[in-house]
């Protein structure tokens, strides 16, 4: 596995699975894995899963532990290093504005719509298992205690791609679009075709508001996404923020809209 969460987390049951007074074998025997299973987890040989873990969760009483290390591990290491600086901002931010002319928003993709849209012949399954347990986590600041304000402002097209080979995929997207909308604290805004060629059609940007006031900015480019912070950058991206935005059709507007959209690929 080679990666630092990875080998803590492996190191972390060993050490519980000692102070428990257990061997191997009978952690195993409590868990219904084999012995073996045990030992390749606590060596580094096999990755810690879900069930393995949510298993040892129950079986040792550790009030879900380990499950949450393996959360917190595939939010660090299932994303590429370069993203991980925005991460950090994400999850500090007071209020995200997110423009996307081509795919659902990665903060309300369905699973099955993150592993479609991650799907790369490059990654073997497990980092494309990583990468998509990574976006999914990325989307507990909208379900938070505190949850960030979202205003994410999307281009129709995204409804509307043609997708016949997943319409039933594209219909439940289009229905977690409908009730992450019906949050409070949640803005999905549809520029409608009769808008035409408009201001920053040509990419989708997202802008950080932080605690502190600050505004950082995120471009996802085809090899890796970069984090703008220069004043003029920020400027230029606010400005085409308030363009797009005012393309947008309303609030209630936009989500007849995606609902109309969802009806169409049942």
């Amino acid at each position: 596995m080679g990666g630092s969460w990875w080998d803590f987390i492996a190191g972390e049951l060993r050490q519980a699975r000692l102070r428990a007074g257990l061997s191997q074998e009978d952690l195993a025997k409590l868990i219904n894995y084999s012995a073996s299973h045990v030992s390749g987890v606590e060596t580094g040989q096999r990755p810690p899963k879900s069930d393995f873990l949510a298993a040892v969760d129950q079986a040792m009483d550790t009030g879900g532990m380990f499950a949450r290390m393996l959360r917190r591990a595939s939010l660090v290491e299932g994303t590429p290093p370069w993203l991980r600086t925005w991460i950090d901002s994400e999850r500090e931010a007071t209020l995200l504005r997110w423009y996307e002319p081509a795919y659902v928003p990665g903060l309300l993709q369905t699973e099955a719509y993150a592993r479609m849209t991650l799907a790369d012949s490059l990654l073997t399954e497990e980092e494309t298992d990583q990468r998509v347990a990574s976006r999914l986590g990325r989307q507990a600041i909208l379900t938070q205690a505190h949850p960030c304000p979202l205003i994410a402002v999307l281009d129709v097209m995204v409804l509307r791609r043609p997708l016949q080979a997943h319409a039933e995929l594209m219909g439940q997207q289009l229905a977690h679009l409908v009730k992450m909308a019906a949050l409070p604290h949640v803005q999905i805004l549809v520029v409608p075709e009769e808008a035409g060629l408009y201001p920053a059609l040509q990419g989708g940007f997202i802008l950080a508001t932080l605690s502190d006031g600050t505004v950082l900015a995120h471009l996802d480019h085809q090899v890796r996404a970069q984090v703008v912070n220069h004043p003029d950058d920020i400027a230029s991206l606010q400005r085409k923020w308030e363009a797009v935005r005012g393309e947008a059709l309303s609030r209630r507007q936009s989500l007849d809209l995606i609902k109309e959209a969802a009806r169409s690929w049942i």
